[in-house]
């Protein structure tokens, strides 16, 4: 009851606020649904209560604002509520349909009790949220920029938006450190929250970062892993997926969940469901790039063993028709300029021979004439004496020129016959030193032995034999490891 003071009725705070109490007791005695949006949460831990604030935004101003309280039970079965349907606890700055009663507290003033909370209405929001960010980005024609990056063949550079005790983190680095094809990459962590309120903002700042020194790095990855489909909502963001489609170089997303794709997730130039297949997708480029080099690297080496084998093969072949054809021009000329020298020898022989049977011929016509003149007178004796003496010196005389020039042009065709020889002894020196193993070896042909000998082919070489390969300048000493006996040359 209040007090009279000077003629005036005077009520306690107390008596004030139970009038209160009691009026809102009776005029909202049940529960009813209402619509706003929970700009923070305000969760205690030690008590497990939340004490939202609640508003209600027009043209971007507060028109409405109310303190409410959820308290322990209330609160985790709500949030299981919103976890099971949305994937999303519930959190700051979302848009709730909630049940709730209006208390008043003489303490703590007016407050809304929240008994319940339909995640369907905050699901309509988020879903919402979604397609107004992927309908911005197509409007502004940057919604496939990202993905229309060219990769690099080898992404080995490799910026990380991560955080370093995720476990998403750890399984990718263990992917790509210990392949066991020895495929080296190098990667720098960017640190940043990865689901809540302040993750789209974070890793935002940290594209941002990186933006400044794309010239290092080839590929950008956003990895979380560990928090299963929780707190999924930041990655529709509109600011951080349009970072994302206006980046650089190429932005690939390993965010761990199996849902419904998130906006970032879509507009990256690529994405895996878990961090470890996104280390896997890079992993497959380098197979991709390696796989047909080391065929390739085979098929080299096969055909250049044939082709060192036929060229050997060929070059023996010739080095044994070479040896053939010039022992047998050797020897056809050899018996040639034998031949000649023995006719031009018989030759001469005879052509002396002839003229020694003149000379004799003309001493006996000499001394027969004489002995005939004998008898004649001494002047007689005399005269014809002079006068066959005059005709013996004549014909001594004439029997000397001819053999004179018989023996001129006997030298001269034996001097030709000798240039002749001597040029094609030349010339076939020549083609011997050409085609001698020295001359052979310079041009790039090389001889291999096996024990001191030759190798003609691959039947009498086992594995593990040593062979000795001669060059033109060195050798070299080598162990057969493998024998291809191809023989179906190309």
């Amino acid at each position: 009851m209040p007090e009279q003071v000077d003629d005036r009725s005077v009520f306690t705070l107390e008596e004030v606020a139970r009038s209160i109490q009691k009026t809102l007791s009776d005029r909202y005695s049940s529960s009813f649904w209402v619509k706003a949006e929970m700009n923070k949460l305000n969760y205690y831990k030690h008590s497990g209560h939340c004490y939202p604030d609640l508003v209600e935004k027009k043209e971007g101003k507060i028109i409405a604002q109310l303190r409410a309280n959820l308290w322990r039970e209330d609160y985790r079965r709500i949030d299981h509520k919103f976890l099971t349907v949305l994937q999303e606890p519930l959190k700051d700055g979302i848009k709730i349909l909630f049940q709730a009663k209006i208390t008043f507290d003489a303490v703590h003033g007016l407050a809304l009790w929240i008994v319940d909370i339909d995640p369907g209405y905050t699901l309509g929001d988020l879903e919402k949220e979604k397609q107004d960010t992927l309908k911005r980005l197509k409007n502004e024609n940057i919604y496939q920029q990202n993905k229309l990056l060219r990769l690099p063949l080898l992404p080995q550079r490799i910026a990380i938006i991560s955080v370093e005790t995720s476990k998403g983190y750890a399984d990718f680095l263990e992917v790509i450190s210990q392949n066991p094809w020895g495929y080296r990459f190098f990667h720098v962590l960017f640190p940043a929250l990865l689901q809540g309120d302040r993750a789209a903002a974070d890793i935002a700042a940290q594209l941002e970062r990186i933006k400044k020194v794309t010239n290092h790095f080839d590929v950008v990855a956003i990895i979380r892993g560990g928090g299963g489909d929780v707190g999924l909502s930041c990655y529709n963001n509109y600011t951080l997926a349009k970072t994302i489609c206006t980046f650089p170089i190429p932005v690939i997303t390993g965010i761990g969940h199996a849902t419904n794709e998130t906006v970032a997730e879509m507009v990256s130039f690529s994405n895996a469901i878990t961090p470890t297949k996104l280390a896997e997708y890079l992993i497959q480029l380098f197979h991709d790039f390696a796989v047909p080099l080391r065929e390739a690297e085979r098929k080299i080496a096969d055909r250049a063993k044939r082709i060192l084998s036929e060229e050997k093969a060929k070059f023996q072949s010739e080095v044994k028709l070479f040896r053939s054809v010039t022992e047998n021009v050797i020897l056809t000329n050899r018996n040639e300029i034998k031949g000649l020298w023995q006719s031009v020898r018989q030759h001469a022989q005879f052509t002396f021979k002839q003229e020694k049977e003149s000379l004799r011929s003309a001493r006996q016509d000499l001394l027969r004439a004489a002995t005939v003149r004998t008898a004649l007178s001494r002047q007689e004796l005399k005269t014809h004496t002079g006068v066959l003496l005059k005709d013996t010196g004549f014909q001594l005389k004439r029997h000397k020129g001819t053999l004179s020039d018989c023996q001129g042009r006997l030298q001269q065709h034996t001097a030709l016959l000798v240039k002749q020889a001597h040029s094609e002894l030349n010339n076939m020196a020549k083609n011997v030193t050409n085609m001698s193993p020295a001359n052979v070896l310079r041009r790039g042909y090389s001889i291999t032995r096996l024990n001191g000998k030759a190798v003609k082919e691959a039947a009498p070489v086992r594995e593990g034999d040593e062979l000795t390969t001669i060059l033109f300048k060195g050798r070299i000493e080598s162990v057969v490891t493998a024998i291809n006996q191809d023989t179906d040359h190309e």
